[in-house]
């Protein structure tokens, strides 16, 4: 298989997931967490994940270390791809999210912890299918080498980051929340697979980190910061121990109002010019 043809299998394997009855609310007729996805490609030996490391933490593992637990053997960084995906939000949970201003609503709570559901299916699904094809991969968010840190640059910090690996198949760029603004906005999740293999990587077009961002590039906007129902996103950026200070107060107030265990936040991702486009470019 060539690698525009393998490229094509495996984005079509997460299409068709997202697009079967796996990705579900688990209410309303089993609505769809999820609606259709982006998929780029970065290559294992990309400069950015030894940028990564060094700006993170070196606690920050590089691929091919994912790969070589997983597997029990080495592998060369120069022949793997990461596999990165962005789960757009759908239409029904963006406007529901858009009115509240202060709680979670239910179907953003459910995308959190459903949708996120979805999203660790879709990881192991991608994973078998390659190995029915006789390709090594491993998803580096259910890997037993996933777990938190602290960056002494930026606080709170984990070994893998979906959204730097989404940068790197250019994907997106980060706004001032530190969310991700991508070609559908960013009101989304993301998810990624390091596979044995090698996959032309997506273009990364922009010349700035955060170029899709209207209030850092042009000092316009700002409204996630009016979004924000805690302060946490100022003109400094994205206060993280005051964010995880109100997600935790969700925790209760989701079981209580809509009957499972959940949480969830995502104001900065709504009703602000980037919810469902990136901005700039079509400003």
């Amino acid at each position: 298989m060539s690698t525009e043809n393998l490229g094509e299998w495996v984005t079509n394997i997460i299409r068709e997931f997202i697009a079967g009855p796996e990705n579900s609310m688990g209410k309303w007729n089993d609505e769809p967490a999820w609606a259709e996805p982006l998929v780029g490609f970065s290559s294992g030996a990309d400069e950015l994940y030894d940028f990564y490391k060094k700006d993170i933490g070196e606690f920050y593992i590089m691929p091919d270390v994912f790969m070589a637990v997983a597997h029990g053997k080495e592998y060369n960084r120069e022949n793997l791809t990461v596999v990165s995906w962005i789960l757009p939000q759908t239409d029904a949970t963006k406007a529901d999210h858009r009115k509240e201003n202060y709680f979670p609503s239910e179907r953003w709570a459910r995308s959190r912890i459903m949708g996120e559901q979805v999203n660790v299916k879709l990881r192991k699904h991608l994973v078998e299918k390659l190995k029915e094809a006789g390709i090594d991969a491993v998803g580096p968010m259910i890997s037993p080498l996933w777990k938190g840190a602290t960056s002494e640059k930026y606080g709170y910090a984990s070994t893998w980051s979906e959204r730097h690996a989404a940068y790197a198949a250019g994907l997106g760029t980060f706004g001032l929340s530190d969310a991700m603004i991508t070609e559908k906005g960013k009101a989304m999740r993301t998810g990624s697979v390091i596979i044995n293999a090698v996959i032309e990587p997506s273009p990364r077009t922009n010349k700035h980190h955060n170029e899709s961002c209207l209030f850092i590039m042009d000092g316009t906007c700002g409204k996630c910061m009016d979004r924000c129902p805690v302060g946490a996103i100022t003109e400094k950026g994205h206060d993280k121990l005051l964010c995880n200070k109100y997600v935790s107060m969700t925790r209760q107030y989701v079981p209580k109002h809509y009957g499972f265990d959940g949480y969830g936040c995502g104001f900065c991702q709504t009703g602000v010019p980037c919810e469902s486009i990136n901005p700039r470019k079509n400003k």
